[in-house]
């Protein structure tokens, strides 16, 4: 984890390395970048896990009782379905803070 950090904040260094002072809205396009890719990582190794164990669980009930294979295997779908949608909808909000950010109200 300290690797991580370390890296991060040399990246981040390198990111803010400017001739000058850098203004007040290229601080927040700095920051709402690394905001974006912050969270959208976030949101995908969470969505990663959760898709895992959705699969795990199903692999798991289907071993136990074949029978039932075919509901499992449907509302596994629906479950990854799920939380795919919201490593999506955190992907759009990224998107709207890089490029549409409401913090630079002009």
């Amino acid at each position: 984890m300290k690797k991580i950090l370390f890296v991060f904040f040399a990246f981040m260094g390198i990111a803010f390395a400017a001739d000058g002072m850098m203004s007040g809205v290229d601080l927040i396009k700095a920051y709402s970048a690394i905001g974006a890719v912050v969270g959208l990582g976030i949101a995908a190794l969470g969505g990663a896990i959760g898709m895992g164990n959705t699969a795990a669980a199903t692999i798991s009930g289907i071993a136990r009782n074949p029978g039932i294979g075919g509901k499992l295997t449907t509302t596994m779908f629906i479950a990854i379905a799920l939380i795919e949608a919201q490593v999506i909808y955190t992907l759009v909000i990224a998107l709207i803070v890089l490029y549409s950010n409401p913090l630079l109200a002009a």
